[in-house]
Parts: C-alpha cells; structure tokens; sequence
C-alpha cells in the first residue's frame, strides 16, 4: 500500500501537482481508528477557475481526437487500474472504512467503467433521417458538449468517478473533477493513473476542497457546460437552482429510499441472505440498499428469524482485517443520525430485535452495531428518510397492491426490490413500481453495460450503458438542401 507523507497534493490543474492557493490544508482520518493518513491542498474557487480554464484549452485537442485515439487512453487506464487493484483498494478502505473485500469489488467495478466507455466511444453513432422533401438530407451528429464538473460522494470513492468521468471522455469532454473532502486520495490514485495512461495536460483536473466555493464556482462559470453530480437530495436541488442562470445541463444522481418486497412464494434463504447483503454493505451508506423492508405476513416469523440469525454472525471492525464484515460509519455526524433514527423508531413503538447501539468494540472509531426493528409504522423517519447506517425496518403486509402502494409512498424512485418465484408477479409488480431501477431476486443491479439512475426526486439522467455517454453530448441536426440533377 502506499505511504502517503504528511502533506499530499491533491490539486492537479493542465498536468502540474499544485498546493491550493490558500495554502490551506485538510487532515484525512481513517474512520475506524481515527488515526492520521495524512493532509491534502484544500482548494477554493481559484483553483476551481483555474481548472476550468485548463479543460477549456484542453477541449479543442481532445474533442477533436478520433474515438480510437481516446479508447486507447481508456484501455490503459483500465488495465492499470486492475494492476494496481490492492493498493488501491488499501487506500479506498483506510479513508472509507469499508471492508477490503468490499474495496476490491469497488475497484473492479470502477475499472469496468473504464473498460465499458472504451469500447462505446467507438459506438457513438449518429443518425440518418429518411427526409420527407427529396430536396433535403436529414442527419443527427452528436458532439461532446464541452467542459464537464464532476461532483462525487464518499461513499464509493472510486467507482463514482469513473462512471462519469469514462464516458465524458469517451465522448471527447474534458473534466474538472471535486471529489468528497473525506475521501479525497482514491481521488488523486485515480487522476495518477489517467497521468500515467499519457492522458494529455488539462483533459482531466482534480481540486479537493471546499464544496460551496468550488460549487458555486462551477455553477455560475459560462465554460463548465454540465455539472454531474452524485449525492443527497438536497445538494441536488442547490445545484438545479444554482445552475439555472446559465441553463447547465444537470447530471443528478440523488438520494434513495429503497424497498424490499418478500413475498409468500419466494426463496426465504435467499431473500434473507440478499436482503442483508444489501443493507448492510458498507455499513448501510449506499443509496441503493435496502432502507425497509416488507414481508407478506404468511412468511413473517420465518423470514425475520432466517434474517436477524444471519445478522446475528456478522463482525465488525477494522476494514483493513480481512475478517471484517462491517467497518466504520464515515464519521460522527453520520453515527448520530443513525441513533436519532433509532430513538425516534423506538419512542413511537418499534422493538429492537438486534443490536441498538453504538459498538464499544477493539477500535474507537464510528461504528454502530447492525440493528434489526420490528413493528415500525409510516409515522417513523426510517421508513421516510434514507438512513445511511445500519438500521433496517421490518413490516408485514398483507396482499399485492397493499404493498406496491406503500412502496411507492415516497418522493424518492431509485431503487427498489422484489422476491418471488412467480414469473407473473415480478412483471406485474415490477410495472407498478415507481422507480428507475428494480431487482428482481437480485440486489445488485449496478454494472457498467446498463442505464443506473432513478425518478421523482431521485435523479435526473442516466449513468452507465449506451446511454450514459450521451448524457455527455450535445445532439446536432443537420438538415442539407441539395439540388436536382
């Protein structure tokens, strides 16, 4: 793994390694022992500025470069990144907190994005329009749309750049990049080894930072043309409101409220096994796991005594063990609204089945036992808010459309689960459900060939597939008047 000294540059602007112009600097903690990795440049809006003006001047060059020539730029990023898989899978866990295993899955699927955007840059394709005036020839030709401002969250530091980064610049846009302050080191591995691909000076420029600065930056800047973001609801509409005096196109991948639907007819073990997969990777901080879940009641004490055993086996500790099964939470403001969570489901009458508390365990650092309630209500903020921790809800129901009713009862629409063995109620409950992505007997649905992203106020746009790289263009229409022979 690497060592990183006391003071790491984490700016990196048309090719050169720089401090922030502010001097100032930012400590980096490992989350589960809170012991110093190291300190980072915190930049503000100058070096957002001055990134921007890089991608600019580096726009022409690279947009102007043939799909071949930037794959290959995408080829050897990914095999660098699978060669140097467990050192950056080292330095994902010790600023996250998430298992090793988990880090190394992340970094497989954060090359994946690399290796996908390589093959569809060369799948770009236009289009030819039959025209209806046979003086006239109708064409579709897309172009990149310009300098693109990469926002991205903590919870999966590696595997969030990629997605957007590996399309924009299959598409021929250059990036200005702002990685989350408590995860800002895959960040600059990453950048580190799109240098060492031979990506050319100021297609690709990192600034760690502060956010409202360098957002506010990037939101008023006429160059920056789309801002993609990944992270809470919130921040996505400061980001709609604030790009709206330059009309940006908008990027937004934002916050999750997901069910999981178990009926009668389905395989319980491997519900129960999925379920707790879901909810409990990465210590519950995914926007797509499990945020409640629903049991038909025929199956009720089977289901919940099958889970809460399997809950009942995790370990939790370091994510640097290899025996981990659960690390830290990111830090303490996050512990806390876990526990507020957990007090407001109790006060109102949930029951706690396993676990309740923080974990007083080997490490002094932000963990939080995995918890299992039953007997929660729709009046409880764990069944409206997305948690982000180790809290999971159980509620029966009693028929089909009882249970679609409360699953859509959200304004958010990312993802959202069903077990069953019955061919027609995955399709007809699978119709019904308001969100972009649904798993049936699956819980993992995120992989580079296919559209990730969600409806309502989960999202707008697409990540991943054939239609993640046209997020990155603008479509131009052609329409050429020729003359009769």
């Amino acid at each position: 793994m690497t060592t990183f000294s006391r003071y790491t540059k984490t700016i990196f602007i048309d090719g050169t390694w720089q401090d922030a112009k502010s001097r100032r600097t930012l400590l980096v903690q490992n989350p589960a022992t809170l012991e110093a990795i190291t300190e980072v440049s915190h930049g503000d809006e100058r070096d957002a500025e001055q990134a921007v003006r890089a991608a600019r001047q580096a726009f022409s060059e690279w947009s102007g470069k043939t799909a071949r020539e930037r794959s290959q730029f995408l080829y050897a990023a990914y095999e660098k990144m699978k060669e140097q898989k467990e050192e950056l899978a080292a330095i994902l866990t010790s600023e996250q907190g998430k298992p090793l295993k988990e880090a190394r899955a992340e970094i497989d699927s954060a090359a994946s994005y690399f290796l996908w955007y390589a093959e569809e840059a060369n799948r770009l394709y236009g289009e030819i329009i039959p025209s209806s005036n046979k003086h006239k020839r109708l064409m579709v030709i897309p172009q990149p749309i310009g300098v693109v401002a990469a926002i991205t969250p903590w919870n999966f530091p590696a595997s969030m750049i990629t997605r957007k980064l590996a399309p924009a610049l299959a598409a021929g846009c250059t990036v200005v990049l702002k990685p989350a302050p408590e995860t800002p080191l895959t960040a600059y591995r990453i950048v580190k080894i799109l240098e060492e691909a031979g990506l050319p000076p100021g297609v690709v420029n990192l600034v760690a930072g502060d956010a409202v600065s360098i957002g506010k930056c990037w939101m008023s800047h006429p160059d920056v043309r789309l801002i993609t973001f990944t992270g809470s609801t919130e921040v996505g509409r400061l980001l709609m409101k604030g790009s709206a005096d330059q009309v940006k196109k908008l990027s937004l991948e934002l916050g999750g409220h997901a069910p999981v639907i178990v009926f009668e007819d389905a395989d319980l073990d491997l519900a129960a096994e999925l379920t707790l997969a879901s909810k409990f990777r990465n210590c519950g901080q995914t926007c797509i796991c499990a945020n409640r879940v629903y049991v038909q009641q025929t199956v009720w004490d089977a289901f919940v005594k099958k889970l809460t055993a399997k809950v009942q086996q995790l370990s939790l500790g370091s994510g640097l063990d290899e025996t981990t099964d659960i690390g830290p939470l990111i830090n303490e403001e996050a512990v806390r609204k876990v526990q507020d969570h957990l007090d407001d489901a109790v006060q109102k009458g949930a029951s706690v089945l396993y676990g309740g508390k923080r974990w007083e365990g080997a490490y002094p650092g932000y963990f939080f036992e995995p918890t299992v309630l039953a007997n929660v209500t729709k009046e409880m903020k764990v069944m409206n808010e997305e948690t982000f921790g180790p809290l999971l809800p159980l509620q029966p129901f009693a028929d089909e459309m009882e249970v679609i009713r409360q699953a859509n009862d959200t304004p958010y629409g990312l993802a959202a689960y069903i077990f069953t063995d019955s061919l027609h109620r995955a399709y007809r409950v699978m119709e019904k459900l308001e969100y972009g992505i649904v798993g049936i007997n699956d819980v993992f649905p995120a992989v580079a060939e296919a559209p990730f992203g969600g409806v309502k106020q989960s999202g707008l746009g697409k990540e991943g597939g054939k239609e993640g790289i046209f997020e990155f263009v603008e479509l131009k229409y052609v329409s050429m008047g020729i003359r009769s022979l």
